[in-house]
């Protein structure tokens, strides 16, 4: 039989250990219930939207934009870069396009685009040039290995240089208002990360 004096020392003992094995399990559960742009990509390629229909559809797509929006900001972009979600969008009517583009963009997306006007051209180009050197940057190191082999940018610029002369001719916020879902969709993975060039005050400085 346990003497009085250790009785203490092994309950705490034992306190620690529960207290250890409840951590790892949270750790684990949490990782594993943590949304990446693989789980993206693993989904949309689970499920054949093709044969989908009604209401069974519509949840698909819900499930799917829900998934984007949980991401990570460093996990988003490369969704976006990988075009996790591209197959699922090609197969989209063009109602479907829309509901989904406006699902998956950020909150605060609009707001930043009137604020983006607001500045100065000289402000906008360079901030336009900010988002687009990042991108660039990501898309390289995808395609140095860094990022998911098997899903590659084939070398495409992030964005093509006819879109980059209309927003810089049009405006960005004119442009977008008019353009399809398709382009939108394009256009996507720059004003995501023109949003966190706004949001880091950079365009702002010395007006």
């Amino acid at each position: 039989m346990l003497s009085q004096r250790w009785r203490p020392v092994l309950f705490a003992l034992a306190a620690i250990i529960a207290i250890w094995v409840l951590a790892v399990a949270a750790y684990r559960y949490t990782r594993n219930a943590r949304v990446t742009a693989d789980k993206v990509k693993t989904y949309a390629e689970s499920v054949e939207l093709n044969k989908l229909s009604g209401d069974a559809r519509a949840r698909a797509i819900r499930k799917l934009a829900d998934m984007l929006n949980a991401l990570s900001i460093e996990e988003r972009r490369k969704a976006r870069l990988e075009r996790a979600a591209g197959a699922w969008f090609d197969q989209m009517t063009e109602e479907e396009k829309g509901v989904f583009i406006e699902a998956t963009m950020p909150t605060g997306f609009k707001q930043m685009l009137a604020a983006f006007e607001q500045l100065p051209e000289d402000k906008r180009r360079k901030s336009i040039d900010d988002a687009l050197r990042h991108l660039r940057d990501e898309q390289n190191k995808i395609q140095a290995g860094e990022g998911d082999p098997n899903v590659g940018t084939n070398g495409q610029p992030v964005l093509s240089p006819e879109l980059q002369s209309k927003i810089r001719t049009i405006g960005l916020k004119t442009f977008y208002s008019q353009s399809s879902a398709q382009t939108k969709a394009e256009l996507a993975p720059v004003l995501e990360e023109l949003q966190h060039v706004m949001e880091s005050g950079r365009p702002f400085r010395g007006r």
